[in-house]
């Protein structure tokens, strides 16, 4: 048991760092995924527009709640606001993988542009923005409180207990390589994409876009909508890579394209072993989505 809880904490431990490293992280507000940036220098928060008016209007889909920001933009500009104007640009992970520039806001902007938007979900998102500072503090002083929070989340979204364990462990093993990639001069952002579409390819034979439009999503997190037999599969296949990469010391972009089709080949291997065996493919078009045109993952 303390063996466990020690690995938990280590785990949390990790992301927290990741997290302050790039003064980045993502907030989750009822179903919908913030990112957020801090700036050391002024202690501030500054919050991605375009995932705040999907929150307020409900909306799923990144496209048409960008579409939403854009008409409301000129309506305030037109009106003479100063919200557009004290919005900020900054580069943030976008669904793509890539480092892209986006409209942030500090909470003081926000709360002033929630007022120029009709939605039940106004207030929640007030006292919601109240927490978040709060709960940042909480997280760095006892990593188990988030590791809860996340668990908590996934449990909401009718996850099982088996899937939340691998979704985290997964998440630990692509942190472990991820922190390789970044001491060893692999860039953030497109670099990382390039080298993760690389293993994802080799051990399921699909580029992640391609994974994605079977499984129909979108937007979406490829990750959040795996099968526990997926995520367990793109875990061997990173994991490997890690290897590798440690035990030839591998250098930049270049250097490190080689474990990856080296490491995701061993989980394709697997793979097609136990394919051959059961009959039954690993890689599945089902999901977690509320469509009937595609089945639900249980």
């Amino acid at each position: 048991m303390g063996t466990e809880i020690k690995r938990k904490n280590n785990m949390k431990k990790r992301q927290i760092k990741n997290d302050m490293k790039n003064n980045t992280s993502l907030a989750i507000f009822e179903t919908h995924k913030i990112r957020r940036h801090f700036d050391e220098k002024t202690e501030t928060w500054f919050f991605s527009v375009i995932d705040i008016i999907a929150a307020l209007t409900e909306q799923t889909d990144f496209q048409l709640a960008r579409n939403y920001w854009k008409v409301l933009k000129i309506r305030l500009i037109k009106e003479g606001s100063e919200v557009v104007t004290k919005c900020n640009r900054l580069k943030m992970m976008a669904q793509d993988g890539k480092m892209r520039e986006t409209d942030v806001a500090n909470v003081e902007t926000i709360l002033r542009l929630i007022q120029s938007v009709p939605s039940k979900k106004a207030e929640p998102i007030k006292l919601w923005l109240a927490k978040v500072g709060y709960e940042r503090m909480q997280e760095m002083t006892d990593p188990e409180i988030a590791l809860n929070r996340s668990r908590a989340y996934w449990q909401k979204q009718g996850r099982s207990e088996k899937w939340i364990q691998q979704r985290m462990m997964g998440q630990e093993t692509r942190n472990k390589l991820t922190d390789y990639w970044s001491e060893s001069g692999v860039k953030r952002g497109e670099e990382f994409a390039i080298l993760t579409n690389i293993i994802h390819q080799e051990w399921s034979d699909l580029s992640v876009k391609e994974h994605k439009n079977l499984k129909g999503l979108k937007t979406q997190n490829l990750r959040d909508h795996m099968s526990e037999e997926e995520l367990i599969f793109t875990a061997l296949a990173e994991l490997s890579t890690r290897r590798i990469a440690e035990t030839d010391k591998t250098q930049g972009l270049e250097d490190n394209k080689i474990p990856a089709v080296k490491g995701g080949r061993i989980a394709k291997n697997t793979r097609k072993a136990l394919e051959e065996k059961t009959g039954k493919s690993i890689i599945t078009k089902s999901n977690y989505l509320p469509n009937k045109n595609f089945k639900k993952l249980k």
